[in-house]
């Protein structure tokens, strides 16, 4: 087997880490800007072990919840005791968010911007937030990719 030249492999690289999504379109913040994130993603010890898979954003129940990216809901529905929302919004990515209380259902198109539903009590945070994952291929990824600049981190 040839080995790729050393450019072709440095420009795949290069558009793999610049790339937010297929689209290249970054992501609107869910609650509109500036991003706000009480914690973040955190897989350190593998993909396999305990962990964080995705962001939490403050939230008091009952906020609107604004689509980042335009997309196609592939779940609204209930996992264990809480309500999730998944969107495809390209070829290779879903972002999901729980937990949202939405009339959408599997199959609605939606764009960016676009009111989903609401954020309700409960869900994983010691306070009210909204919990952002994001998957590629199937395996989770650290949603910032898709936002521009750095999150403001709020105090417990």
């Amino acid at each position: 087997m040839t080995p790729l030249p050393l450019r072709i492999l440095t420009a795949q690289i290069l558009a793999l880490l610049l790339s937010a999504g297929a689209s290249g379109t970054l992501w609107l913040p869910p609650f509109g800007p500036p991003l706000r994130m009480s914690e973040g993603y955190d897989l350190s010890r593998g993909p396999y072990a305990a962990g964080h898979r995705g962001i939490d954003l403050p939230a008091a129940a009952g906020e609107a919840v604004l689509a980042p990216a335009d997309g196609v809901v592939t779940f609204s529905g209930t996992v264990v005791d809480r309500p999730v929302l998944s969107i495809r919004v390209d070829a290779h990515t879903v972002v999901s968010f729980e937990p949202v209380a939405s009339e959408l259902q599997a199959g609605d198109a939606v764009a960016r911007g676009q009111p989903l539903g609401t954020t309700t009590a409960g869900g994983h945070c010691r306070t009210e937030c909204l919990h952002l994952g994001a998957r590629v291929d199937d395996a989770y990824v650290n949603p910032m990719r898709f936002f521009r600049g750095r999150p403001v981190l709020v105090p417990w």
